[in-house]
């Protein structure tokens, strides 16, 4: 059958024509109503940073031992266009930019090698190397909220916000992050007593190396469990200041004592190093991040009505749009809409 032949027996017999024509167009509807809106497509875009950090350290410090070193490792991968890096305290970010059409996974993975080729030649003092894919659709926030309350301390909305909004946030389909700007943050301070230490002959920087070896996550290979395979992972985290204390401290003779022994072992709050002000009254701040393939608009609006939840939740914390990139979206894809009817 030739095309004048089907165009023959479409007039002939119009209903199957129609009912064609008639899914085809449903199908395109149902199509274009699915579809993500977003401001910007999704890009892979072959770029990778590797963050380093080592609390303390001087900028010219960092420099000279990490960021030099992990610059001439990633100088030799295959595909390299660009390399640039900054240093600040206790943080080295090195940003290597390959060739467009370079596979992404491909990049990533050249660069984790070549950092593990000189992690050998690095500080003992740092922190695992972080290599990852920098994501260009998900790279800044869609909206800044912040967190206000009459009934809670600094510390206490610091936990609030970490621990029960972002949690929630997180649970909405194509969140990647929430990212909090203010407040503090909890930490353990151990904070030696150098009598006890010099009575026990060992150094400070001895029990820093003993409490970083043990109190580390870390996997633990796979293993058959009930006729399956299971990941493990090993968890060496201490959960609050009194189990870091009962820890055994190797003080040298086949001896060991509990840290709780020969420090001052406790709960307490990092130094606070960022601000958020709104009317002069400190806040806290965060920002949504969306995950690669997920609709700005979609994400936004459920993320808004998680955040109203909480609020009828717990009536004296009341979050605040402070920015947000949803409303020009919407007002573009008005615009589209609009003109598309008129020229149809």
């Amino acid at each position: 059958m030739n095309l004048r032949n089907i165009s023959a027996w479409s007039i002939r017999n119009p209903v199957p024509s129609l009912v064609l024509f008639a899914a085809l167009t449903l199908a395109g509807i149902v199509s274009f109503l699915r579809m993500d809106v977003n401001d910007n497509p999704d890009i892979e875009f072959p770029a990778v940073s590797v963050m380093v950090s080592q609390p303390g350290a001087a900028p010219t410090e960092l420099e000279s031992q990490v960021t030099q070193r992990i610059e001439g490792a990633v100088r030799g991968v295959n595909g390299v266009d660009e390399i640039s890096s900054r240093v600040s305290e206790g943080q080295s970010f090195t940003f290597v930019i390959f060739n467009i059409g370079v596979p992404v996974d491909r990049a990533v993975n050249d660069v984790r090698n070549a950092v593990a080729q000189v992690r050998s030649n690095l500080p003992e003092g740092i922190l695992e190397p972080q290599v990852q894919l920098e994501n260009v659709a998900s790279g800044s926030p869609i909206a800044y909220y912040s967190a206000e309350t009459t009934d809670m301390t600094l510390e206490q909305m610091s936990w609030y916000v970490d621990n029960v909004v972002s949690r929630r946030l997180l649970g909405v389909n194509g969140m990647a992050a929430v990212n909090r700007g203010g407040g503090v943050s909890r930490e353990i301070r151990v904070i030696l007593d150098p009598a006890k230490l010099q009575s026990y002959g060992i150094t400070a920087a001895q029990v820093n190396n003993q409490l970083r070896q043990t109190n580390i996550n870390a996997a633990g290979g796979r293993t058959q469990i009930a006729g399956s395979e299971q990941a493990l992972r090993v968890i060496g985290n201490a959960q609050d200041a009194y189990r870091l204390g009962q820890q055994n401290i190797f003080v040298g003779g086949r001896r060991t004592v509990r840290l709780s022994e020969l420090a001052d072992v406790r709960d307490s709050f990092a130094e606070q190093r960022s601000l958020a002000m709104m009317n002069g009254r400190q806040v806290l701040s965060f920002g949504l991040s969306k995950s690669k393939g997920a609709s700005d608009v979609t994400v936004f609006d459920e993320a808004a009505e998680v955040l109203r939840q909480l609020e009828r939740e717990n009536p004296k914390v009341h979050f605040r749009i402070l920015y947000s990139g949803v409303d020009y979206i919407k007002s573009q894809y008005k615009s589209a809409m609009e003109a598309l009817l008129e020229g149809a």
